[in-house]
């Protein structure tokens, strides 16, 4: 794993130790977060874990030679150097893959020429490019419904408070409203610790899969040239 992907998961860690620190209350903020959170914080936090194993998860696949080993990338341009097409072709559908499942598209069309070639090839790559930045958009998707729910429990504990007022009218103290009030910024908390982490590791693994892409376009592209002229 990566010093970057660590420092990700530092991030994410050191959101949560200061979210479920035990302060000097008698009951633990943990406590306070289970039982005014409600159902609506249950959910913030299981998209909490969620997070978390994405962002675990994307460290260990959403590297280059992870999705295309070196090895793989060596002997494919060695068959290709033979001539061997066929064998490059059926290697290429034994492994799929961002690179092979483009350079698959490109040599059925061998005897079309360079430019049909070429532009099959990276007519793929180009989708198989929006397939690794949808896979990473998961985490864009968590770090948009967190706050969202957190929004929603604010609105619900608000509404409390305010049919607790219609209900005592003038008798109402603040320890009536503290409940529904207190539930409302229990349930903005959680969702923003969920939102904040998610938006950094989001940013960082789009950029990621960015460079990935871009790097496999180039070894398509250099692939490629040994097509022209035939």
């Amino acid at each position: 794993m990566s010093k970057t992907t660590f420092a990700v998961l530092a991030v994410c860690f050191l959101f949560a130790t200061v979210a479920f620190a035990e302060p000097a209350h008698a009951e633990s903020f943990v406590s306070k977060i289970l039982t005014q959170g409600g159902p609506i914080g249950i959910v913030i936090i299981i998209l909490s874990v969620a997070t978390l194993a994405l962002v675990i998860e994307f460290g260990v696949n959403v590297r280059r030679d992870k999705i295309c080993p070196p090895e793989l990338i060596d002997e494919l341009e060695a068959l290709l150097e033979e001539d061997e097409y066929q064998e490059a072709l059926e290697l290429c559908e034994s492994e799929p893959n961002f690179l092979t499942n483009s350079l698959a598209a490109g040599l059925p069309r061998l005897n079309e020429g360079y430019a049909k070639v070429s532009e099959a090839i990276e007519g793929q790559a180009g989708i198989e490019a929006v397939k690794l930045q949808q896979k990473v958009s998961w985490m864009l998707f968590l770090s948009n419904v967190a706050p969202m729910l957190g929004l929603f429990g604010t609105v619900s504990g608000m509404i409390t408070a305010f049919d607790k007022i219609v209900e005592l009218g003038a008798k109402v103290t603040p320890k009536d409203l503290a409940g529904g009030i207190s539930a409302a910024l229990v349930t903005t908390f959680l969702g923003l610790l969920v939102a904040i982490p998610a938006v950094f590791a989001y940013q960082y693994f789009r950029n990621k899969a960015t460079r990935i892409s871009i790097d496999f376009a180039g070894i398509l592209e250099d692939m490629t040239e040994r097509f022209r002229g035939r």
